[in-house]
């Protein structure tokens, strides 16, 4: 079937590619690349990956795009979900030959009732999808089809047998191609990635256990599946041979530093290629194999530091102390090894003084850059499940994670701790972060420095200062 993978119409700067991660609308306008859709789109020949919020679609625009194809992929997730399925409605009233089906984290945990929440939804694809959906492209008989729940003739709802986690990593065909093909790359922007920047995977699953990451939880698992460090290499040099205006690229892996000699081989080919890399990285990545990635290309790691208060790091089992965290953020400062570190206000634990205590920890450890999050309790989560075992959810247990302008909201508030108090946790966060002297040096000096960088940093204050007004209000 001729068949369009779909990041459905969403407001504006809606981040639906990091699927684990935030899925909001972020302070400054970001967008990640839809790697999840890429992957099984490399698969199905003759398959378009269409990103409708990137690329600035309306509903009209996008259905007169989705109406030249059989069948439409949408990924979806938990703050999305409504509007992807009023979108879906919207497709089948276009064109009610078409055949939808949904991926993503979401349905993946809730199959049954993300099904029954619209009748235009005819299969969702649980766990690793990309095969799953190249044999619905292929018309396979969905009875057939591992990883499959789909609507019966009757109405009625079938379950497959689940579908095998994939051990072949190398087996995936590269994404790269795929966004060169499909996607505008000058769409997808970080605030702390040089721009135009790539990010690829180089394998699925983490051997962490921290109680709030979706993907892992719900798709990916614990087991850290990687692909060969040749088959990686190679996909980079593809990207640098055909993507020249790309000047950096981000491997996303939850946490690529897991394989440390891993790691360390790769740097080492990266460095022969000449590129420049940024990467996610735990807060323990000894001093030598920092050295070897920052010899080799690396320019800046994504380090969740979450909270600066040790109890609630042993409460949501991130595997890390404060003591390694500042011991690791002073080798990278020693090696010149930028940092953006991401925080979570509210989460088991928190109190007002552990809020105040989080703010001065991100002061002394002082990354380049920060995100602050909400504790954000995603079904398929422990954190989900702790919350709605300890009523920390509103009442009626409705998930509200984003508003309807797509700004995050605190979804779990304790009896010591209000939902409000940890909302507005979060401007404080960032005033007493960013508008220090030394910090407001830091980034001017920065822009002095180049007057493309004057321009980004400019742009990306004025969204800044609009975001915080917003969230005030």
């Amino acid at each position: 079937m001729k068949t369009l993978f779909l990041q459905a119409p969403s407001f504006d700067g809606f981040d639906g590619g990091a699927g684990s991660r935030y899925q909001a609308k972020r302070e400054i306008r970001s967008f990640w690349y839809p790697t999840w859709l890429a992957q099984p789109a490399a698969l199905v020949p003759g398959s378009r990956v269409l990103d409708a919020p990137a690329d600035g679609l309306t509903v009209d625009a996008t259905l007169r795009i989705a109406e030249a194809y059989e069948l439409v992929i949408i990924h979806t997730s938990t703050p999305s979900f409504p509007s992807d399925a009023l979108f879906a409605e919207k497709l089948k009233e276009h064109k009610p030959s078409l055949l939808i089906g949904m991926v993503g984290a979401k349905v993946a945990v809730d199959p049954l009732n993300s099904l029954l929440a619209s009748d235009a939804i005819d299969f969702v694809c649980r766990e690793e999808f990309d095969f799953t959906c190249l044999e619905v492209s292929e018309g396979k008989p969905f009875a057939q089809i591992k990883g499959l729940s789909y609507r019966l003739a009757d109405g009625s709802i079938e379950h497959n047998e689940a579908r095998p986690i994939l051990e072949d990593m190398d087996a995936l065909p590269f994404v790269a191609p795929v966004y060169k093909r499909d996607l505008k790359i000058d769409n997808y922007f970080i605030g702390y990635l040089s721009h135009p920047y790539v990010s690829i995977y180089t394998g699925r699953g983490c051997r962490s256990r921290c109680t709030f990451c979706l993907w892992p939880q719900t798709v990916g698992g614990h087991r850290y599946r990687t692909r060969s460090v040749e088959n990686v290499l190679e996909e980079v040099k593809w990207i640098r041979d055909n993507m020249p205006e790309v000047k950096e690229i981000m491997f996303d892996d939850d946490t690529f530093t897991d394989f440390k000699p891993r790691v360390e081989e790769i740097a080492r080919g990266l460095g022969k290629l000449g590129v420049t890399w940024s990467c996610n990285a735990k807060a323990n990545v000894p001093y030598s194999t920092l050295k070897i990635m920052k010899e080799n290309g690396l320019r800046l790691l994504l380090v969740g530091y979450e909270s600066g208060d040790d109890q609630i790091l042993l409460n949501i089992k991130k595997g890390l102390r404060t003591d390694m965290a500042r011991r690791f953020s002073e080798d990278c400062r020693k090696l010149g090894i930028k940092v953006h570190g991401t925080f979570i206000l509210g989460l088991p634990g928190e109190t007002r003084e552990t809020i105040e205590n989080t703010i001065r920890y991100a002061k002394e450890i002082n990354p380049h850059t920060i995100q602050v999050s909400l504790a954000a309790p995603y079904p398929g989560t422990t954190l989900y499940k702790q919350a709605v075992d300890n009523g920390w959810l509103e009442e009626n247990k409705v998930i509200n994670l984003v508003s309807a302008e797509g700004v995050q909201l605190a979804a779990i508030g304790y009896p010591h701790l209000s939902r409000e108090e940890i909302y507005h946790g979060l401007e404080r966060f960032y005033k007493q972060f960013y508008f220090r002297p030394s910090k407001i040096w830091e980034i001017v000096r920065e822009m002095l420095m180049s007057w493309e960088m004057m321009k980004r940093r400019l742009r990306e204050g004025v969204e800044f200062f609009r975001f915080l007004r917003t969230h005030e209000a």
